[in-house]
């Protein structure tokens, strides 16, 4: 079964830094696209940020330059680092890959961005 588990969320101020993980299980990590995805009240979810096997790396145009993905295949982890946070940033990031074609999704963590 796979299972996808984020953390690092949390409260912080406008201009700061987090650092999201997700931890994988359940599928050979390494072989898979990794994505962040986040969606903020009343919002559609939006990809954030995406990271290919080859670690080939994709960004929306909102966080590019501001946001970094990674990823650590013996951990079968997925990091975002997020830096120079904004309010427009607040919403609930999920962790996502396709596998047989089917969307695996996270539970979520939650980021606020506010003074």
């Amino acid at each position: 079964q796979v299972r996808l588990v984020e953390s690092g969320g949390g409260l912080v101020q406008p201009g700061g830094s987090l650092r999201l993980s997700c931890a994988a299980s359940g599928i050979s990590f390494s072989a898979y696209t990794m994505n962040w995805y986040r969606q903020a009240p009343g919002k559609q979810r939006e990809m954030v940020a995406v990271i290919a096997s080859d670690g080939s790396t994709k960004y929306a145009d909102s966080v590019n330059g501001r946001f970094t993905i990674s990823r650590d295949n013996a951990e079968k982890t997925v990091y975002l680092q997020m830096n120079s946070l904004k309010p427009e940033d607040t919403a609930l990031y999920y962790c996502n890959t396709v596998r047989n074609w089917r969307d695996v999704w996270g539970q979520g963590t939650q980021v606020t961005v506010s003074s």
